[in-house]
């Protein structure tokens, strides 16, 4: 990664902000994007402190003209983007007869536009470069999961997109990653929308067993990127998912029916 230009958007915390650090420890430059500037600053100070090329911006990547902007500063700091890492993403619980269309529209709005605002914003350099795109999509992007409706659907729309995507610029050396985790200890579970829009607050954090670290997705991504990997599944039980959900995807199903509690 040494001398790569690299935008994480979603940077302020969780996956982003270790990634970010991952980076800049490797010697990229690194551009760390966020509606919450305070805290991209903050971790963007802290790498500094180490010596790190780094800049931070706010950017809400559900308004094109924040990610034009961004992106636009990027250009002028580093020169270019080898690597986008589409990374800024929100969630949300409830069954879907009790949730409103609004929720599942915010979401797509954050997790599939947002990511589509930034690509169509760095494709230029990208193409130029030769780089990679890293989208964070999740085992709800190649399987169902109960109770978050929206969110699944937002991470499928990814697959869709961005394979497509690759196929379009196959011969333009354009990379595409797409990394699909299991359940990661972030803070996204407490930030989740509710049926209605609401916050559904800080018990909803994720606890399931066997939730891993932001720095195990981390380390497995640039592990993604360094091989030229077009798909990264992190950990084993997101590969055994990935099988099951191929091979018996009416076992899978009815291991998601459990979640459900009516």
């Amino acid at each position: 990664m040494r001398e790569r230009s690299v935008v994480i958007t979603g940077a302020a915390g969780g996956i982003g902000a270790v990634l970010a650090r991952r980076c800049a420890e490797e010697g990229a430059r690194v551009a760390l994007l966020d509606r919450d500037l305070a805290g991209a600053s903050a971790r963007a100070a802290e790498l500094e402190a180490t010596g790190a090329d780094v800049l931070a911006l706010g950017c809400d990547v559900t308004a094109d003209e924040d990610c034009r902007s961004a992106l636009a500063a990027v250009g002028e700091r580093f020169g270019g983007v080898d690597v986008l890492v589409n990374n800024a993403g929100i969630t949300h619980l409830g069954l879907f007869r009790d949730t409103d269309v609004e929720v599942l529209r915010r979401v797509m709005e954050v997790n599939f536009f947002g990511a589509v605002n930034c690509t169509k914003a760095a494709l230029p350099s990208l193409l130029k470069r030769r780089g990679r795109i890293v989208v964070l999509s999740s085992v709800a992007g190649f399987a169902p999961l109960a109770t978050r409706t929206g969110y699944s659907a937002s991470k499928h729309a990814l697959h869709g997109f961005f394979e497509s995507l690759r196929a379009e610029h196959l011969q333009d050396g354009l990379g595409v990653t797409m990394v699909c985790p299991y359940f990661v200890n972030t803070e996204i579970g407490a930030h989740a929308l509710g049926p209605h829009g609401e916050a559904v607050g800080e018990a909803q954090r994720t606890g399931v067993r066997g939730a891993i670290e932001p720095e195990q997705v981390a380390d497995a991504i640039l592990r993604g990127v360094r091989r030229g990997q077009d798909r990264v599944l992190v950990p084993s039980q997101a590969r055994l998912a990935w099988w099951i959900s191929r091979l018996t995807p009416s076992l899978y199903e009815r291991l998601m029916a459990r979640r459900v509690r009516t």
